[in-house]
C-alpha cells in the first residue's frame, strides 16, 4: 500500500510541473487563477498522502490548512481583485511564449541537477520529488520575471511559495507547525496588502502595467 502511496505522490509531483509549465504559458489572468486553485488541490492530495506514507498527522492538519487558504480563500480574493479591476484580459509578456517555455526547460534541468545532491542527504520517502520541488520555484520565479502586469505577478508569488512548501514536505515532511501557520498569515496579510497595493497603482495609472511605475523613478 504504501508502494501504491508513493506512486500516487510522484504522480502529483508531475502534474505540479506540469501544471507550474501550463501557469508559465498562460496569457488570460482568470485562466490563471484557476491553475493556481488547481495547484492548490494537489498540493493539498500530495500533503495528504504523504501524511499516510510517513505516518505524521501534522501533515494532515497541514493539508487542511492549504485548502482551505489556497483552494478557497486565495483563490476568492484574486477574483474579487480582478471583478474590482475589471482585469480578465489577456496578459502581456516580456518575451514569447515559446522561448519562454525553452528556458523553462532549460531551468527544470537545472532544478534536477541542483537537488540530486541534496535528496541523498534527506530521510524523507519523498526525497525523489525534490528536484520537482525546486523545479517549481524556478518556473514560478521566471513567471514573475516575464509579466508586466502586476496580477499575474503576485499569482506568480503566490504559486512559488507553493513551490516552497512542497520542497519542504518533501525533503523535511514539513515544517513545524507553528512556521506554517506564521507563513500563512504572511501570505493571507501579503495578498490584502497587494490588493491595495494594485488598487492604488489602478487609481495613479489607470493601468495596471508595472512599467508606469518607472515615471515615479524618473520624476
Amino acid at each position: 500500500m504504501s508502494g501504491l502511496a508513493l506512486q500516487f505522490i510522484n504522480l502529483l509531483a508531475a502534474l505540479l510541473l506540469l501544471l507550474a509549465f501550463a501557469m508559465l504559458a498562460q496569457r488570460r489572468i482568470l485562466s490563471l487563477i484557476h491553475l493556481y486553485t488547481m495547484q492548490g488541490v494537489v498540493l493539498v492530495a500530495a500533503t495528504a498522502a504523504m501524511g499516510y506514507v510517513s505516518h505524521q498527522p501534522h501533515l494532515y492538519v497541514s493539508a487542511g490548512l492549504t485548502l482551505a487558504l489556497k483552494v478557497f480563500l486565495i483563490p476568492w480574493l484574486l477574483h474579487r481583485v480582478i471583478d474590482r479591476l475589471n482585469v480578465r484580459w489577456d496578459i502581456e509578456t516580456l518575451i514569447n511564449i515559446p522561448t519562454t517555455l525553452i528556458v523553462g526547460i532549460v531551468l527544470v534541468i537545472f532544478a534536477f541537477n541542483l537537488a540530486q545532491p541534496i535528496s541523498e542527504l534527506s530521510a524523507s520517502v519523498a526525497r525523489g520529488t525534490l528536484g520537482i520541488a525546486l523545479a517549481c520555484v524556478l518556473l514560478s520565479l521566471m513567471m514573475m520575471i516575464t509579466r508586466s502586469k502586476a496580477v499575474p505577478q503576485v499569482i506568480g508569488f503566490l504559486a512559488l511559495e507553493n513551490g516552497l512548501f512542497f520542497a519542504a514536505t518533501a525533503a523535511t515532511y514539513g515544517m513545524p507547525m507553528v512556521v506554517e501557520l506564521g507563513i500563512a498569515l504572511d501570505v493571507l496579510v501579503g495578498i490584502l496588502i497587494l490588493g491595495v497595493f494594485l488598487f492604488q497603482i489602478r487609481q495613479q495609472f489607470d493601468s495596471l502595467d508595472i512599467r508606469h511605475l518607472e515615471k515615479l523613478k524618473d520624476e
